[in-house]
């Protein structure tokens, strides 16, 4: 219902992922972690576990199909190279506005957040705290915000299927993580071939109005 007190986080992964409507008690999950208080009544823990797991399936099998047959590669560190929470958090959750409306309890004082976040008007958090690389690492933003983008995956695998999470995962994730120019991330190799496959799904910056067709 409209007056639930969680309606606003299942609005905006609705908004985020038009047309998939999440159901007010998992979007609560999705975007409360374990640090909050609110945790006590679930928190993404769980649906975090079966998004990396997902995003890993996915991921390899996307690697599997793409690799030369004369190549060998160590696979897991392919997967943790690219799929950590840190990549994740800083490259991904920010196309998502998940800073916005993630409930999450910081491990440094709440003032240093709010100083940070002042400094650019109307900034998300992940924005704000951009400013100060060594308070982003400090206060776990990326990783808490890539355990978020897991159980977001997780969420999706759960709710809507492995074809709706599938596709997800090429069009809104895949091609935000390919950083031609960073460490970390998808090698290079992949890139034409992950572009082409999101591009062939939905576009590079499609809205998930597109997962269902």
């Amino acid at each position: 219902t409209t007056d639930t007190p969680d309606s606003p986080l299942a609005a905006h992964l609705n908004t985020v992922f038009s047309p998939l409507q999440f159901p007010p008690e998992l979007a609560r999950r999705i975007l409360t972690h374990g640090s909050h208080p609110e945790a006590v009544h679930g928190h993404n823990g769980r649906l975090a576990f079966i998004g990396r797991r997902v995003l890993e399936s996915y991921y390899l099998l996307f690697v599997h199909d793409s690799a030369k047959a004369s190549a060998e590669y160590n696979y897991d560190a392919l997967s943790e190279r690219a799929l950590n929470s840190y990549v994740l958090g800083e490259h991904v959750a920010p196309q998502w506005s998940l800073g916005k409306v993630l409930r999450w309890v910081p491990t440094i004082p709440r003032n240093t957040i709010e100083a940070a976040r002042e400094r650019l008007p109307d900034a998300e958090l992940t924005d704000a705290l951009s400013v100060n690389p060594g308070v982003v690492r400090s206060v776990g933003l990326y990783k808490v915000m890539g355990e978020t983008v897991q159980a977001v995956v997780g969420g999706v695998y759960h709710q809507f299927g492995g074809s709706v999470a599938h596709r997800l995962f090429h069009t809104r994730i895949l091609p935000h993580i390919l950083l031609p120019s960073q460490h970390g991330g998808v090698p290079m190799e992949f890139h034409a071939r992950a572009l082409s496959i999101s591009e062939r799904m939905a576009g590079f910056e499609a809205k998930t109005k597109e997962l269902k067709q």
